[in-house]
C-alpha cells in the first residue's frame, strides 16, 4: 500500500526524509554535523566520542519497502568526519524467500552497551539462505575504537543471531533462533576473554512458556545504556518472567547465581492478584517495584519489601472503565476431540444471574496460532486475575449490551514432526471452535442458537473459514482479513511453502475459494489504506463480491484513510455501531435455525 510507485513518490519521500544532523548545546547554539542525507538513525557511542550513522541511498525500489533500500553504515566523529565504514549494503532484492533467510553482510549493527566505543554485529555464514544445509549460520563480531584493526569474532552460531544482552567483560548473553524447530538458545559469553568457550544456558522451544526461565533485569550505567543488573560483585543477576503455568500466568523474580546457574525464587505472584516485577530499586535491601492488579482493581504500582512482604502503594490510578464494574471473568479449560488441551477467558455481564437470565447470546473472539508441539499448544496463556482493560476493538465492550464474551479462545493449529500445521488447518479450526461452544453451552451461560464469531486480521481469516466450513455460528464479524491465499503466494503467517509448492493447501485454506458455503451473515470491515503486506483492501472487496454473487448475507464497510488498525474517532465509533447493529439483528434477536429456515422456505 505504501511502496513508492513513481518519480513523484521518490521526490516526495526525499522531501520529507532528508534531514541534517546537528549538535545543540544547552545555550541553544547549533553546530551542523556532516551533510544532509536520508538518515535512518544516528546513535552516539556510550562515551559520546563517535556517532554510528545509517543512511539510505539510491536506487530506491518500487517493489520493496524502505527497510530493503541501499544503506551505508558508518562511524563518524562529532564533527561529521568519517572514521570507519562498517558496511555499504546494496538494494536487498536477493534475499531468499525461505523462513530464516537474511541479507548478507553486516546486520544488527550497534554499540556494545557496556564499553566506551565498541561495535557489535552479525554476519551470515550460509549465504543468508535459510533453506540451505549449513553447520553454522551466523558469526558475531565486535570492533573497538579506533576501529583500525580487524573485527574480532565473539561467537559462531548454528542458528540465526537473535540479539545480545550486555553485562560487562565477564558476562553477556547471546541468543539464537531457528524457525523450523521453534528452538531458541541462549549462550553466556565473556567479551573480555574470547578464548573461553561460550556456555549454553538455555535450549528450548520459544513456544514452551512453562519452561521460560525469564529475562534479566536491566539497569542504566553511567553512560545511560542498558546493562544487566547484578549484585554481590557480579555474582548474582535477576531474572523476571511471566511465570506461565497450568493455573495461569504468575509473574516471578529469581536470583540467578552466575557461577553455578542455580536460581533462588525471590518473588512469585499470588492469587487473587496478578503482580509483575518492574524493577529492583534497592538491590541490597531487596526493595521491589511491582505492578499489581486484580479482577476488581486496576493496575497500580507498589513497593514490596521482599524480606517482610510489606506492600506500599505508590500510584492510585482509578478504574478507567467504570461501565464494566461488576463483570465476571473466568479462565476456562476444555479439551479438543483430538486431546489437545484448550483455554479461553469467559466474561459475563455485570449482575448476570444464570438462574434468572438463562443462556446469553455470545461473541467468540479468537486468533489462530501454529505449533509444532502438542504440549506447547495446550499451555495456558493468560491469568484469571488480571484487570479487564478494553481498547477500541475489544469484544468486551459488548458485555454492556447483554452479550457473554469468550475472548482469546485457543485456536492452535498443530503440525508435529514432518507434518505442517496447515495440512489440517480447517479441521483443527472447526474442532477447536466446537470444543469451545460445547463447553460454554454445557455451562448454561451461552445459547447455542445465538453465538457469533469474530476476529481481526488472521482472526478475520479464521472467522470466514469457520462460517464456510461449519454451522456453529449464526453470524461473523471479520476485520481487516485476507481471504484469498493465492494473493499471498510466497507464504503467510507460519506457512513456509509457496503457492507453487502446495497449491492444494492454499486452495483449501482460502475462504474465498469456498464462498458458496458461507450461509451465515458476515460483516466485513477493512481500512481503505491498509498497509499490511498480506491484507490488501482488495481482499475484503473481492470476498464481498464472491459472497454476494452466491446470494450470501454480507456487508462491506471500508473505513477511509485507515490502515491495518483503526485510529480515527469517527472510524471507531462507526465500527462499533456497525458491529452492534449486525449482532443485534443476526444474533441476539435471531429466530431459532429451524424457524428461520421454515420462514425462508415459506417466502
Amino acid at each position: 500500500q505504501d511502496l513508492l510507485s513513481n518519480p513523484h513518490d521518490e521526490a516526495l519521500y526525499n522531501h520529507y526524509a532528508i534531514s541534517q544532523l546537528a549538535r545543540v548545546d544547552l545555550g541553544g547554539g547549533v553546530e551542523w554535523i556532516a551533510e544532509a542525507a536520508v538518515y535512518r538513525r544516528a546513535e552516539p557511542s556510550p562515551d559520546g566520542r563517535y556517532l554510528l550513522i545509517e543512511t539510505i541511498g539510491k536506487p530506491y525500489s518500487y517493489t520493496l519497502p524502505e527497510s530493503r533500500f541501499p544503506r551505508r553504515i558508518e562511524v563518524r566523529d562529532l564533527a561529521g568526519r568519517l572514521v570507519h565504514r562498517v558496511a555499504d549494503l546494496p538494494l536487498q532484492d536477493q534475499i531468499p524467500i525461505a523462513f530464516g533467510s537474511v541479507a548478507t553482510g553486516p546486520r544488527s549493527v550497534g554499540w556494545r552497551s557496556d564499553a566506551d566505543a565498541e561495535l557489535a554485529w552479525s554476519e551470515a555464514l550460509d549465504g543468508g539462505d535459510g533453506a540451505s544445509e549449513a553447520e553454522l549460520r551466523d558469526r558475531v563480531f565486535t570492533l573497538a575504537a579506533p576501529f583500525g584493526g580487524a573485527p574480532v569474532p565473539l561467537i559462531e552460531l548454528s542458528q540465526r543471531f537473535g540479539g545480545i544482552t550486555w553485562g560487562d567483560d565477564d558476562l553477556a548473553f547471546v541468543s539464537s533462533w531457528w524457525w523450523k524447530t521453534r528452538n531458541m538458545k541462549v549462550w553466556r559469553v565473556r567479551p573480555g576473554e574470547r578464548d573461553k568457550a561460550p556456555e549454553l544456558i538455555q535450549d528450548r522451544s520459544w513456544q514452551d512458556r512453562y519452561n521460560d526461565p525469564g529475562t534479566p533485569l536491566m539497569r542504566r550505567n553511567a553512560a545511560g545504556r542498558p546493562v544487566m543488573l547484578t549484585a554481590d560483585d557480579g555474582r548474582t543477576l535477576f531474572l523476571r518472567g511471566d511465570g506461565a503455568s497450568p493455573e495461569g500466568d504468575r509473574p516471578f523474580l529469581d536470583a540467578w547465581d552466575v557461577a553455578s546457574g542455580e536460581t533462588t525464587r525471590l518473588f512469585r505472584s499470588q492469587a487473587p492478584h496478578y503482580e509483575s516485577p518492574v524493577d529492583l530499586v534497592d538491590v541490597a535491601g531487596r526493595q521491589l517495584l511491582t505492578r499489581r492488579e486484580s479482577q476488581e482493581d486496576p493496575p497500580n504500582y507498589f513497593l514490596r519489601d521482599l524480606a517482610s512482604g510489606e506492600l506500599a502503594q505508590k500510584t492510585f490510578f482509578p478504574n478507567p472503565t467504570p461501565q464494566l464494574e461488576g463483570i465476571s471473568k473466568e479462565l476456562i479449560r476444555y479439551e479438543r476431540a483430538d486431546g489437545v488441551q484448550l483455554t479461553a477467558t469467559l466474561y459475563l455481564p455485570a449482575d448476570y444471574d444464570k438462574d434468572r437470565d438463562g443462556a446469553l447470546p455470545l461473541l467468540l473472539w479468537a486468533y489462530p496460532n501454529e505449533f509444532k508441539d502438542k504440549d506447547a499448544a495446550g499451555q495456558v496463556t493468560d491469568s484469571p486475575y488480571r484487570f479487564t482493560r478494553v481498547y477500541w476493538g475489544s469484544p468486551m465492550l459488548f458485555l454492556t449490551q447483554g452479550y457473554a464474551v469468550l475472548d482469546d479462545a485457543a485456536m492452535p493449529v498443530l503440525g508435529e514432526g514432518e507434518e505442517e500445521p496447515n495440512d489440517s488447518f480447517v479441521e483443527q479450526l472447526v474442532a477447536s471452535a466446537t470444543a469451545a461452544i460445547d463447553t460454554v453451552v454445557a455451562m448454561g451461560v451461552a445459547d447455542r442458537e445465538r453465538i457469533a464469531v469474530g476476529g481481526h486480521s488472521y482472526g478475520a481469516f479464521m472467522t470466514a473459514n469457520l462460517l464456510a466450513h461449519s454451522d456453529l455460528f449464526r453470524a461473523g464479524v471479520a476485520r481487516s482479513g485476507a481471504y484469498n491465499r493465492t494473493l499471498t503466494p510466497f507464504g503467510f503467517q507460519a506457512e513456509e511453502r509457496s503457492l507453487w509448492e502446495a497449491p492444494e493447501i492454499y486452495f483449501a485454506m482460502s475462504p474465498f475459494m469456498h464462498a458458496e458455503k458461507v450461509d451465515e451473515p458476515i460483516l466485513l470491515v477493512h481500512g481503505a489504506a491498509d498497509n499490511n503486506s498480506g491484507t490488501f483492501p482488495m481482499q475484503s472487496e473481492r470476498m464481498y463480491d464472491a459472497l454476494k454473487g452466491h446470494g450470501a448475507t454480507a456487508r462491506l464497510v471500508m473505513l477511509p484513510h485507515e490502515s491495518h488498525g483503526y485510529r480515527a474517532r469517527e472510524s471507531l465509533m462507526h465500527l462499533l455501531w456497525e458491529t452492534h447493529q449486525w449482532l443485534e439483528r443476526y444474533v441476539k434477536t435471531a429466530a431459532p435455525r429451524e424457524a428461520a429456515a421454515a420462514s425462508a422456505a415459506g417466502q
